[in-house]
């Protein structure tokens, strides 16, 4: 009797637990939050140049906004999808007013007031430039606007601190706005780059954006697309961690298997990767190549028309006069830490310059990582609570 009732309750828990990773795996960001007891809002944000982004709501201490933004080939589901571990859930259970947005082209904000992203080119027409000055500015300007507030604190994951750079250097009456801008893996120079898979993508990448340029391809790992239907095909078999995780997303990113079960790439799947542009891989291999950070090189004619000079001028780092908290991880094969050692040298008011003390996270744990709330999060609050 006492082992049916062991084998009983083990067959319950291992159900509900499939059930659980199954529907995390098919939940869009307002189920995550339902499901996790939140309340939250879905607004649109119309950009200067005609995208409508979405981006979602808490309701907190409208006192306290605090703005989340996330990486490339993601969407704002990074920072809900661990659920009562995630930074959302954390920063609402402290109090905060919190808005999670999404960039242009994933699947959240893939509208246009003008252009269909399925047949006009031009809709593709952005790199991380068009992220920050169009995106992060219409968001910041939405946030104020419905708090009351003169200043948010900003928080951003990799490409989103690229994108703030270029934002608070082009365009400095941003830097007035953010309270403490809070970047995780800050990416702004990537010339200190080791990952040797990431190495190699980076010098065949001129031949890769050849290729999809020919065939009139500009979105890369839309939700139709071949290559995002083969990766999650490929990336959702029996054995698919070994290989796919272990083998193409940790040599990238750095090896911290702990912090990325089994059980949650296959949640992950469901969300991850989404769409970008051909012209955002294509700035920052230039990034890459050139050893700086500059706008995009275009050709000779091209560059002289816009930038009134032959090569492309360099975002001036010295206009980002916001405080801005530098948080790395040791293992981190994206941003490393030599890098960004290197880019606080160029930044007028680094505040605090955080190295996370688990040896061995990487680019992805700051928004995927199992023990984030330890490791992580209390340093996000300490920085939240002394520039409140």
């Amino acid at each position: 009797m006492f082992h049916k009732l062991v084998m009983i309750t083990f067959l319950t828990y291992y159900v509900n637990a499939e059930d659980n990773i199954l529907e995390d795996r098919r939940l869009d960001f307002l189920g995550l939050a339902k499901k996790y007891g939140l309340l939250c809002e879905a607004h649109e944000v119309i950009t200067e140049d005609d995208y409508i982004l979405k981006i979602f709501h808490i309701p907190g201490d409208k006192t306290r906004p605090v703005l989340l933004v996330h990486g490339i080939i993601d969407t704002g589901d990074a920072f809900i999808i661990r659920g009562n571990s995630s930074l959302t859930v954390a920063l609402v259970r402290k109090g905060y007013d919190v808005w999670i947005g999404n960039t242009r082209g994933n699947e959240y904000s893939r509208r246009h007031q003008r252009l269909n992203p399925d047949v006009d080119k031009e809709y593709w027409n952005f790199s991380f430039h068009e992220i920050g000055v169009w995106d992060l500015a219409s968001k910041i300007d939405y946030v104020l606007n419905k708090t009351g507030q003169i200043q948010i604190s900003f928080i951003g994951h990799s490409q989103a601190t690229t994108a703030f750079f270029a934002l608070a250097s082009i365009r400095p009456v941003y830097n007035k706005k953010i309270k403490i801008f809070i970047a995780l893996a800050p990416i702004a120079f990537l010339h200190h780059l080791d990952s040797s898979p990431m190495r190699e993508g980076l010098l065949a990448w001129p031949y890769i954006n050849y290729f999809f340029t020919k065939i009139n391809k500009e979105e890369i790992l839309g939700k139709k697309s071949l290559e995002k239907y083969v990766f999650k095909l490929l990336c959702s078999q029996k054995n698919a961690y070994e290989w796919c995780v272990k083998g193409l997303m940790m040599p990238i990113n750095g090896y911290d298997l702990q912090e990325m079960e089994p059980e949650f790439w296959y949640v992950l799947l469901g969300h991850y990767p989404s769409a970008t542009s051909l012209k955002s891989l294509s700035h920052y291999q230039q990034i890459w190549t050139k050893r700086k950070f500059c706008q995009m090189d275009y050709n000779e004619y091209r560059n002289l028309a816009l930038y009134n000079s032959s090569e492309p001028p360099d975002y001036d780092l010295s206009k980002v006069t916001t405080k801005v908290a530098l948080v790395a991880a040791p293992n981190d094969r994206m941003s490393r830490i030599e890098g960004v050692k290197y880019l606080k040298q160029f930044l007028p008011n680094v505040v605090d310059f955080i190295v996370l003390g688990h040896k061995t996270a990487n680019h992805l744990d700051f928004t995927y990582g199992k023990h984030m709330h330890l490791y992580l999060f209390p340093h996000i609050m300490k920085l939240l609570e002394k520039y409140i």
